[in-house]
């Protein structure tokens, strides 16, 4: 089915109020809000949403939204206050879509970033079973605009300035009901790999350190130990790395607590390298190692902790080899 007069175009494209122009109407009844949208010329109306209820999304509509998604994230990213129906009003005067299929396919976005390990709009939770097409149209935007996901949280000012509180949670299942991911979703995050990406960005792993720091001192200080909270180490920020472990703490009973942390942008799930260093000393330590994980940093931080053994908690895969000749 082809494109009606006028798709893809926005009121003001349409010439709306000029002398033998096109007349753009919008009617808003229904739980949905704009549930029908219209174009006249002369008295020839077309209900382009009705024409286009059920069909595949084409690439310049998935463009336009994709962009206004990021739109979006970047300003919740920036505490910038956004309204998501006002944005959704003017996409639907240049893509001729529903309200609720509009909102369905920013839920179906949220989707693919968080397979990035990127952080998503609050309010759009992720619905999976979307259009290859979709994962094509973020490639495409990721394409010209890679630094994107390189996300530098704001660091706090000054050296051991009071950081954002982290929001403690369990961790999450071992295993579970996989979603099916299709090979368009495969490529774009081997092209976008959150792991790597994670791992390559230092300041985010400095931020994280720093968060879990004073996150450190502050649980030993509210049970009642102070003593132990001034004795805690920012050993990698002190020391350097390559102890296995970034912050030397301690459980409330006295008893040492080698914390290593491992921070990302992306939800809880988003996987993470643990190095040779760290997994053996979680071996050789298990009652002092702990690995805390904090995720959505950029957003609305928050952690999980593990101990060993690992492996009964999280699913590890051999992901480089060491190569010699003996």
């Amino acid at each position: 089915m082809g494109s009606p007069p006028g798709a893809g175009k926005s009121c003001r494209d349409l010439g709306v109020g000029a002398s033998g122009g096109w007349r753009c109407g919008v009617s808003l009844p229904g739980q949905w809000g704009v549930l029908s949208k219209s174009c006249r010329i002369g008295q020839r109306q077309i209900v382009a949403d009705q024409d286009l209820i059920g069909t595949p999304w084409g690439d310049d509509e998935l463009d336009l939204i994709v962009a206004d998604h990021f739109a979006m994230l970047e300003a919740q990213l920036a505490r910038r206050p956004i309204v998501k129906a006002h944005h959704r009003k003017l996409l639907m005067e240049q893509v001729l879509r529903t309200n609720r299929s509009i909102e369905f396919k920013h839920m179906n976005i949220s989707a693919v970033l968080e397979r990035l390990g990127h952080p998503t709009i609050s309010g759009y939770k992720a619905k999976h079973h979307y259009q290859d097409a979709l994962v094509d149209a973020v490639g495409r935007y990721l394409a010209v605009r890679p630094t994107v996901l390189e996300l530098i949280p704001q660091s706090a000012a000054g050296e051991f300035a009071e950081p954002p509180s982290l929001f403690e949670t369990a961790p999450p299942p071992r295993g579970g009901d996989p979603v099916p991911h299709s090979g368009p979703l495969e490529r774009l995050v081997r092209q976008f790999d959150p792991v790597a990406r994670d791992h390559r960005n230092r300041v985010l792993g400095k931020a994280g350190e720093e968060a879990v720091f004073f996150a450190e001192r502050r649980r030993l200080q509210d049970a009642g130990r102070a003593d132990l909270a001034r004795k805690v180490r920012w050993v990698a920020q002190e020391d350097g790395d390559g102890a296995g472990y970034d912050i030397a703490s301690f459980a409330v009973s006295g008893a040492e607590r080698l914390v290593e942390v491992k921070t990302t942008n992306g939800g809880q799930k988003t996987p993470f390298f643990l190095t040779r260093n760290e997994e053996a000393l979680s071996r050789e330590r298990p009652d002092a190692f702990r690995l805390l994980r904090v995720y959505d940093f950029a957003r609305s931080p928050g952690l999980f902790r593990l101990r060993p053994p690992l492996s009964e908690q999280a699913v590890m895969e051999t992901e480089t080899w060491r190569v010699g000749f003996g």
